[in-house]
C-alpha cells in the first residue's frame, strides 16, 4: 500500500535548479519574427540580453479572399523558427517561450500553422489575446524604464494591431488592443505609390476612427490634473526615432532607450514620407530593409494617436513584448518577488474577477478547488505525472466550473466552456484558457470525446490527456461538496497498485453527519475516474473528524 501524502501549493518548487538560467523568447508578429536570448540574474532580479534575432516574415500578408496564412509564408516562418531554435541551442538556452499575436489569431488556419510548428520543430507556440499581449508589453516596458509612480501611456504599433496601455508601475489601469497596424493598413488601404491625396486622407481618418475608443478608455482612467508621459515601443516607432536622430544629429544613438521626438517633428516626417515612393523611402538613412513599405501607415497611426491623446512628445523604449514574455516567465518561476510583485498573482486575480462577474458561489468553488488540489497532490507521481502548471489550471477550472449557471442551469457545463473561453483571462495563453474551459466543460455529464469540437481544438495528445485526467479528478472534487455546505473536512487517498485500487478516506466536518449525499454523488461520478485511470475507487466515511496519522 502506498499512502499518497498531500503537498501544499507553496511547497511545490517552481524555481529551476540553475541559478542563472538562459531563456529565449520568440514573438511571431505580423510583420516579422523576433527572438531575444537572455541570461537571468536572480539576485537583482533582472536579465541581460545576450543575443537578438530578427527575420522579416509577413504573416500579416494573408490571402485576401480567405484571410488564411499563405503556404509559402508558413514555410518561410517555420524555416526561420528552426534557425532561431539553433541559435538558442548554441547559446545554451534551457527554455524557449514562443508567442503568436494578431496575424495568427485572426487567420482561419492559424491553429493549423501552430500545430505544424509543433509537429516539425517540437516548438510549442502560445497564442495570446490582444489584452494579454498588452499586459506583457507593459511588463516588458517596466523592466526597461523607471516610471517613478507617474502615469505613463504605452503605445506599441505592430504589424496587425496597436496596443495602448495606461499604467504607473503598479497595476495596469487600462489594457487595449485595436486592429490597426502598419502591415494591415498598408495592405488594406494603400494601392498608390506614392500614396494619392485621397488615399492619404482616408488612411488618416480610418486610423483616427479606429483608435478613438481605446484613447477614450485610456483618458477615462486618468485622474483630473494628472500629467502623463507617452512611451513608444516596437519597430515602427524605433525606425521613426532612428530616422529622426540621423537627420537631427547625423548619427544613430548607441541606444534608443529614452530617445524623444515631438508630434510637430512627426507631422513633418509624415508629410515628407507621403510624397515619396516606396523605392525613395528605402533610401532614407536609418530606414531598415523592408520597413519602407509599411512605415507611412505606422507613422500615421502614431500621429493620430498622439493627436487624439493631445500629447506633444513620445519617448522610445526598446523593451516590449519579447522582454515582457521573459518577465512573465520570471514571475511565474519565482525569480521576482519584490518589484512587480503584484503581477505574480495576475492569474488568480483574473480568475476571481471572472467568478464575481458570473456570480459564482465562491465558498463552494473554493472548497471544490481545495479538494481537487488535494487529490491532485496525493495522486501525483503514481496515478499521474503532471506538475505545478497543470495544478494551477485545475485550480482555475475548479473555481470557474459552475459559471455556466449565469446563463442557465440546463447544460451549464457547456455554458461554462463558452464563458471561460471568451472571458479574457489575463495571465493565461490561449492554449491554457482552452484547457481550463475544457476542464470545466467536463466536470459533469459526458466525459471527453473525440467527436466534441471543443475537445478537438486541443491540438496535442498531451493537452487532451491533461483534460481527460484532471477533469476526472475535478468530478470527484465536485461530488465531495455535493450539498455545498462544507460537510467534508478532508480526504485521504491510499493506493494499492497490486489491486489497482484507490481507497478514498472521507473525514466529515460533523461527527453526526453521515454525508450520504456526498457518498452517493461520489459513487455516481466515479465511473469516469475509474475508466480514465484504470483503477477501482472505494470511498469510506471515517468515524473521526481528524485525519489518521500515516
Amino acid at each position: 500500500m502506498q499512502n499518497l501524502v498531500s503537498a501544499s501549493w507553496e511547497s511545490v518548487p517552481t524555481q529551476p535548479v540553475d541559478q542563472h538560467p538562459i531563456i529565449a523568447a520568440i514573438d511571431l508578429g505580423t510583420n516579422s519574427l523576433h527572438m531575444v536570448v537572455v541570461r537571468i540574474d536572480p539576485t537583482l532580479p533582472a536579465f541581460s540580453i545576450i543575443a537578438r534575432e530578427k527575420e522579416t516574415v509577413r504573416l500579416g500578408d494573408r490571402n485576401l479572399a480567405t484571410g488564411e496564412l499563405k503556404p509559402e509564408i508558413v514555410r518561410k516562418a517555420i524555416a526561420a523558427l528552426g534557425r532561431f531554435q539553433e541559435v538558442a541551442k548554441t547559446m545554451n538556452a534551457e527554455t524557449i517561450i514562443a508567442v503568436a499575436t494578431s496575424a495568427v489569431r485572426e487567420a482561419p488556419n492559424g491553429k493549423d500553422f501552430l500545430h505544424a510548428i509543433e509537429a516539425e520543430l517540437g516548438l510549442s507556440v502560445d497564442l495570446i489575446s490582444g489584452q494579454e499581449e498588452a499586459r506583457r508589453i507593459y511588463l516588458g516596458v517596466l523592466s526597461g524604464m523607471e516610471f517613478h509612480n507617474q502615469p505613463h501611456i504605452i503605445i506599441d504599433i505592430g504589424g496587425g494591431s496597436t496596443e495602448l496601455i495606461l499604467g504607473d508601475s503598479h497595476e495596469p489601469r487600462t489594457l487595449t488592443s485595436t486592429k490597426v497596424g502598419a502591415v494591415r493598413l498598408t495592405g488594406e488601404l494603400i494601392t498608390t505609390d506614392p500614396i494619392s491625396n485621397a488615399e492619404f486622407q482616408y488612411l488618416q481618418a480610418y486610423a483616427r476612427g479606429m483608435l478613438e475608443r481605446s484613447v477614450e478608455e485610456v483618458q477615462a482612467n486618468l485622474e483630473l490634473g494628472e500629467s502623463v508621459r507617452l512611451v513608444g515601443t516596437a519597430g515602427t516607432i524605433e525606425t521613426l526615432a532612428m530616422v529622426h536622430a540621423r537627420e537631427k544629429s547625423g548619427a544613430i544613438p548607441s541606444t534608443l532607450n529614452g530617445y524623444q521626438f515631438t508630434l510637430k517633428d512627426l507631422r513633418e516626417l509624415v508629410n515628407r514620407l507621403r510624397k515619396l515612393s516606396n523605392a525613395e523611402r528605402a533610401t532614407i538613412p536609418g530606414m531598415p530593409e523592408k520597413r519602407s513599405e509599411v512605415i507611412l501607415a505606422g507613422a500615421v497611426i502614431l500621429q493620430e494617436a498622439m493627436t487624439l491623446l493631445d500629447i506633444e512628445s513620445v519617448t522610445v523604449c526598446e523593451r516590449s513584448l519579447r522582454e515582457g514574455v521573459i518577465v512573465d516567465w520570471m514571475l511565474s518561476h519565482g525569480f521576482i518577488e519584490d518589484k512587480l510583485r503584484y503581477q505574480s498573482s495576475v492569474r488568480e486575480r483574473n480568475v476571481l474577477k471572472l467568478a464575481n462577474k458570473y456570480h459564482i458561489n465562491l465558498e463552494h468553488s473554493d472548497r471544490v478547488a481545495k479538494f481537487a488540489q488535494s487529490l491532485f497532490d496525493q495522486m501525483q507521481g503514481t496515478l499521474h505525472h503532471w506538475g505545478a502548471d497543470e495544478r494551477q489550471l485545475l485550480w482555475a477550472a475548479a473555481i470557474l466550473h459552475n459559471c455556466g449557471h449565469y446563463i442557465s442551469h440546463s447544460s451549464h457545463h457547456k455554458h461554462s466552456y463558452y464563458l471561460i473561453r471568451n472571458g479574457e483571462l489575463l495571465g493565461y495563453t490561449e492554449t491554457e484558457i482552452e484547457i481550463i474551459a475544457n476542464l470545466a466543460r467536463y466536470h459533469r455529464k459526458s466525459p471527453p470525446k473525440k467527436k466534441h469540437e471543443n475537445y478537438q481544438s486541443l491540438l496535442t495528445k498531451d493537452r487532451r490527456q491533461i483534460v481527460s485526467q484532471l477533469s476526472a479528478i475535478l468530478r470527484l472534487a465536485v461530488a465531495l461538496d455535493r450539498r455545498q455546505i462544507g460537510a467534508i473536512a478532508h480526504v485521504e487517498c491510499e493506493y494499492y497498485p497490486q489491486f489497482r485500487q484507490v481507497n478514498l478516506l472521507i473525514f466529515p466536518s460533523q461527527l453526526n453527519d453521515d454525508c450520504a449525499l456526498e457518498l452517493w454523488s461520489l459513487d455516481y461520478k466515479k465511473g469516469v475516474f475509474e475508466e480514465e485511470f484504470r483503477v477501482r475507487l472505494v470511498a469510506t466515511l471515517e468515524k473521526s473528524t481528524v485525519p489518521r496519522l500515516s
